[in-house]
């Protein structure tokens, strides 16, 4: 299982590191700096008996464990940015939480169409119709950031689960 877990998590770091074309293209022409992250999700006693839930270094994960990815953001110009989009892809391996905010801009359709999940829709191989799209439909997370102001930093989250 560890082998397993341990591409799994490459895998997570390799799409989360990996932006999307238009990024990529959009972050060559721009002063912002990224650098992104996968956290697991642990569970600890404190010395107090109460149980905390604590960001650590993912080592050996399972289906069902979660996962928080992040991209830290720095804009290092000197003029504003305006209108800067962040695309995260999600790798096929984990889902987006139950409990990711419910306004966040996703695409279940392979980065083609964007909205909240509420309003997208999927249609099955083998459905006559569509049906309301769920949290495991989703393919990629997007941020628009409407000003960026010079030396702004920022971080940007997601929970994911485990498949």
């Amino acid at each position: 299982m560890k082998t397993v877990t341990k591409l799994v998590l490459a895998c997570a770091a390799a799409a989360l590191a990996m932006p999307a074309a238009p990024l990529a293209a959009q972050q060559a022409a721009s002063p912002i700096t990224f650098t992104a992250d996968v956290k697991a999700e642990k569970t600890v006693t404190g010395p107090d008996g109460k149980a905390r839930i604590e960001l650590v270094d993912p080592d050996t994960i399972v289906p069902g464990d979660r996962l928080v990815f992040g991209t830290d953001y720095t804009h290092a110009g000197d003029e504003p940015v305006s209108n800067f989009s962040i695309t995260n892809p999600l790798p096929e391996a984990v889902r987006l939480a139950p409990d990711a905010d419910p306004a966040l801009e996703v695409s279940v359709d392979g980065g083609k169409t964007w909205g909240r999940l509420s309003a997208l829709t999927v249609t099955d191989a083998d459905a006559a119709a569509p049906r309301p799209a769920a949290h495991a439909d989703v393919t990629h997370v997007r941020w628009v950031l409407p000003t960026i102001a010079p030396g702004e930093k920022g971080r940007l989250t997601y929970p994911a689960i485990i498949r």
